[in-house]
């Protein structure tokens, strides 16, 4: 194995026992002393708080990086197929670390967090990203995906305030609703057109050849089915924010109404 290789597996393993420390240890400790409501949560509350703390810590790194990536990694967007992927495989192997540790936690905890679905996507993940982290193709459009990362923490927020009892059209979890559509759609959605305009720009080209059939499925099968399950939920996001915005607006004229008869 080659330094290199050495240094994205060191790099993954610090990342596995760096989010199982921050779930097991520097979660609880800092959300009882930041939210009293954290201490007052059930058993299962207080792991699915901790994991997507977690989550949202993740999502900010590698998301943060992945701009980085996407503006100044000037190899991996000249060539976004076969580009120097070093930034890309650092990026990547902190994702990967993550994805296994918070399995590891779906199983354990599988009563309180274990969800198929995400099961199903932390191994389609770890797969595709044997082909960037083992071979060294698709640097470009991996990065790109991770993009997504930045929509995380806003649900993670919702979930926070639902399970601290603030109502659906309170200010704070409005203003986090209308957010969270917001950039859903933009890293998500709106970048759509960007994404799939220079997976076609590569398409037949030489360099797309060299990579293995079962690269070349995983990236171009995985990118479709995730993206028709982006338009779903933006879809139903959408919806959500419409009917609380639209509730809110029906509370105030009465709220207004009862003032004055008071």
């Amino acid at each position: 194995m080659d330094p290199f290789s050495q240094l994205i597996l060191l790099i993954s393993v610090v990342s596995f026992c760096t989010f199982q420390w921050l779930f097991h240890s520097l979660s609880p400790w800092a959300s009882s002393r930041i939210s009293p409501g954290f201490l007052k949560l059930t058993h299962k509350q207080k792991i699915e708080w901790n994991s997507r703390t977690v989550s949202t810590l993740h999502a900010l790194l590698v998301g943060l990086f992945c701009l980085y990536i996407l503006f100044f990694d000037e190899a991996v967007n000249q060539d976004p197929v076969w580009g120097d992927p070093t930034l890309v495989k650092i990026n990547v192997s902190i994702t990967t670390g993550y994805l296994i540790s918070d399995l590891l936690l779906i199983f354990y905890y599988w009563r309180a967090i274990g969800d198929k679905f995400f099961v199903i996507h932390h191994l389609a993940a770890l797969y595709a990203y044997y082909y960037v982290l083992g071979q060294g193709m698709l640097p470009y459009f991996a990065n790109f995906r991770l993009l997504a990362e930045f929509s995380t923490p806003c649900v993670n927020q919702r979930w926070f305030f639902e399970v601290l009892g603030y109502p659906k059209v309170s200010k704070p979890n409005m203003a986090n609703g209308v957010l969270m559509a917001a950039v859903f759609f933009l890293v998500r959605i709106a970048v759509m057109p960007v994404y799939y305009t220079r997976m076609c720009s590569v398409y037949g080209t030489e360099a797309f050849y060299r990579v293995s059939f079962g690269g070349r499925s995983a990236w171009i099968f995985s990118s479709i089915c995730l993206d028709i399950m982006n338009v779903m939920w933006m879809h139903k996001i959408a919806r959500g924010c419409y009917k609380v915005l639209r509730s809110s607006r029906r509370s105030k004229p009465e709220s207004q109404e009862n003032g004055k008869t008071d």
